[in-house]
């Protein structure tokens, strides 16, 4: 079940308008909770079956921190596309740019069997630069905490 704020579920069909990933790089299976371009919450659900758990690690399969970030990132970008397609602009190309990364911390290895819950929130936005505070929970507990900085390529209205 999506519970959204703004009375629009995003699935998978939807993320995958709005961004150019696919398999094993798709990181987000659907958002819920979105805010308008202010907050979303992006969830994925980690299974054995993930190439990465392979070489990371065979005996301890540890989901990878920059995958994590990742899914920072994608959740943040499905949030801006998703808003700036509300408001009649479309994002050129489903490109979102990934600028920076701070401050992030891991505080609890994620596994498979976890579902992730990406928490993004806007700090601030200026054009189409955008910084967003994210908080990844499995359950309850905290798996990263850190900010990105986004950059939306803005196609112009016809």
């Amino acid at each position: 079940m999506n519970k959204t704020i703004d009375g629009t579920s995003v699935t998978i069909d939807d993320i995958m308008e709005y961004l150019p990933h696919r398999y094993p790089f798709l990181l987000v299976d659907r958002v819920e909770e979105m805010n308008g371009e202010d907050s979303a919450v992006g969830i994925k659900n980690i299974t054995a079956s993930e190439p990465w758990f392979t070489g990371h690690f065979p005996t301890e399969p540890i989901f990878p921190g920059v995958l994590i970030i990742e899914a920072i990132a994608q959740t943040s970008a499905i949030l801006v596309a998703h808003a700036k397609k509300q408001t009649g602009e479309h994002v050129k190309s489903n490109i979102v740019y990934f600028m920076a990364v701070d401050n992030m911390r891991f505080r609890h290895p994620a596994k498979p069997g976890d579902q992730l819950r990406i928490h993004v929130e806007k700090m601030k936005s200026r054009g189409f630069i955008y910084r967003f505070k994210g908080r990844v929970m499995a359950g309850d507990n905290l798996i990263a905490e850190g900010e990105t900085m986004m950059m939306a390529v803005v196609e112009e209205n016809k």
